[in-house]
C-alpha cells in the first residue's frame, strides 16, 4: 500500500509541478472545452460550478490521496482507515483547488465598464437635461451590475430631475443620448 501512496504522490505532484512551471512561462490553459480564454465563452460570465474534473483538481486530489494515505500509515492506523483518510484528503484538496481556480477565473473576467452596454437601459434624471442638445444633464442607471452617473443629452424637449429616461445612444466617452422612457416600458407588463 505504501508503494501505491508514493506513486500517487509522485504522479499527482509531478503533474501539479509541471502545470505550475507551464503557468510561469505562459503555457497554461485550464478552461473547459468550448470556451475562449479563461472560463468564458465570450458572451457570458465565468462558469459558476466547480470544475472538479479539471486536470489541476484531479492532480491535486491524486497527490493528496497519496499524502493522506501515507500519513494514515505513519500514524499506525489500519490500512482501511488509511485509505479512508486518503479519500477524504483527496476530496478536500480537489474541492479546494477547484474553488481557488473558480475564484481566480472570476478575477480574470473582464469587468471594465463599457458605455455601449448602457444603450437600451432606463435610468433616472439626476440633474435636469436641457432641450435639443443645448447642454448636458446627468442620469443614474445600473450598467453591468453597478450604479453609474453619466452625462446625458436629449434631442427632445428638456427633461426634468426625477424623470425616467431610456438610453438610445452612446455619443461620447461618458455621455449618452436619452429620450423620455416610453409608457409601455414603465408599466412593465406591456399594457399601455
Amino acid at each position: 500500500m505504501t508503494t501505491l501512496f508514493w506513486m500517487c504522490i509522485l504522479l499527482g505532484g509531478g503533474i501539479v509541478v509541471l502545470q505550475l512551471g507551464a503557468s510561469l512561462v505562459g503555457l497554461h490553459h485550464d478552461a473547459p472545452h468550448g470556451t475562449i480564454g479563461h472560463g468564458t465563452n465570450g458572451h457570458g460570465p465565468v462558469s459558476e460550478g466547480l470544475q472538479l474534473f479539471s486536470v489541476r483538481a484531479l492532480s491535486a486530489g491524486v497527490a493528496f490521496f497519496g499524502v493522506g494515505g501515507l500519513a494514515g500509515l505513519r500514524l499506525g492506523v489500519p490500512v482501511l482507515a488509511a485509505v479512508a483518510l486518503a479519500v477524504v484528503a483527496a476530496a478536500i484538496s480537489a474541492t479546494g483547488v477547484a474553488a481557488v481556480m473558480r475564484s481566480m477565473h472570476r478575477l480574470e473576467g473582464d469587468q471594465s465598464f463599457r458605455l455601449a452596454n448602457a444603450v437600451g437601459l432606463s435610468g433616472e434624471v439626476y440633474l435636469g437635461i436641457p432641450a435639443r442638445r443645448s447642454g448636458t444633464g446627468k442620469i443614474h442607471l445600473t450598467v453591468q451590475e453597478r450604479l453609474v452617473e453619466l452625462d446625458a443629452m436629449t434631442s427632445e424637449d428638456g427633461i426634468a430631475t426625477g424623470t425616467r429616461v431610456l438610453v438610445v445612444d452612446a455619443i461620447a466617452p461618458a455621455t449618452v443620448m436619452v429620450v423620455l422612457q416610453p409608457r409601455i416600458l414603465e408599466d412593465g407588463d406591456g399594457d399601455a
